[in-house]
């Protein structure tokens, strides 16, 4: 049950003819779920387990039906006016995608099922050994994602930075206000939004990618994106980040720009292989599943 231009084996039931990221027409987001929510819940007995990833929009719907779900959570889960909900549907099994995300909760009484980490299809995303010439930045521009660190970074240790960065309706003053004034610079390159097609040479060529964010990340898929085509990775050690990182093997876990900079004139010193096998150990689609 997704937008018409997903891709999948088994019958795709479509909600929409895109998915709405991709949509710039005025819409209500929550109408399309809830249609969504309907069409799955109206035939609870077709299916052995219906796995959501709606998050609590599914709740009342799984608990009424009596059907079998299974609700993998993909957002920050510290904000407190979601704990009264997830605390009165506590008998609703929960997936994390990292152990941090779950952190919140303590105390709420809710019931993980377990954690399963974020898999990746790694043929799409094949290995490059040769170490890259500049660092990269590669997400959304948002005040969590600290872009303005990554710049800063860049000048600092005089190598150059590429931003294939996407700027949502929400974040459009931020950068004009804070960020685009600081890309008048030789060392950086602001690329705008690149699909997912452009990803893996993107950050094959890199040096390093830069993940000096700012908030408590549930997880963080462009870095095993970057790890997978053996590039290290440079991040903040804010929520997952040093799950998925291991700190002096497939990159650095740090805190303050003075520890980044550090971490670049050292960089050399990881395993470019070794960033591969871990995606293969612990990020496939298969170990996923």
């Amino acid at each position: 049950f997704a937008s018409a231009d997903s891709r999948t084996k088994p019958n795709l039931v479509a909600l929409t003819p895109r998915a709405l990221r991709l949509d710039d027409h005025p819409r209500d987001d929550l109408a399309f779920h809830l249609l969504e929510l309907a069409r799955v819940f109206e035939h609870p007995r077709d299916f052995d387990i219906i796995h959501s990833h709606i998050g609590h929009l599914a709740f009342p719907f799984s608990r009424l039906t009596g059907a079998s779900t299974l609700h993998t959570l993909h957002g920050r889960l510290d904000l407190p006016d979601t704990f009264p909900i997830f605390r009165h549907f506590r008998d609703e099994p929960l997936v994390s995608i990292s152990h941090a995300q779950r952190r919140p909760f303590k105390g709420l009484g809710v019931t993980w099922a377990g954690t399963v980490y974020h898999g990746l299809p790694l043929a799409k995303y094949p290995f490059s050994p040769a170490e890259g010439s500049y660092l990269a930045f590669l997400g959304r521009i948002s005040p969590e994602k600290r872009p303005d660190l990554a710049i800063a970074l860049a000048k600092r240790v005089g190598i150059k930075l590429k931003i294939a960065a996407k700027v949502d309706p929400v974040d459009q003053v931020y950068f004009d206000r804070d960020i685009k004034p600081l890309l008048d610079h030789p060392l950086i390159e602001f690329i705008g939004e690149i699909s997912d097609d452009a990803k893996p040479d993107f950050l094959s060529g890199a040096r390093a990618f830069v993940f000096p964010i700012d908030w408590p990340e549930p997880f963080g898929l462009v870095m095993i994106e970057a790890l997978a085509c053996g590039t290290p990775v440079i991040a903040r050690g804010c929520g997952s980040v040093p799950e998925v990182v291991l700190d002096g093997r497939t990159g650095f876990v740090v805190d303050t720009l003075e520890e980044m900079e550090g971490t670049v004139k050292a960089v050399d010193r990881i395993d470019r292989a070794e960033c591969r096998r871990d995606v293969v150990r612990r990020f496939s689609v298969e170990r996923m599943v």
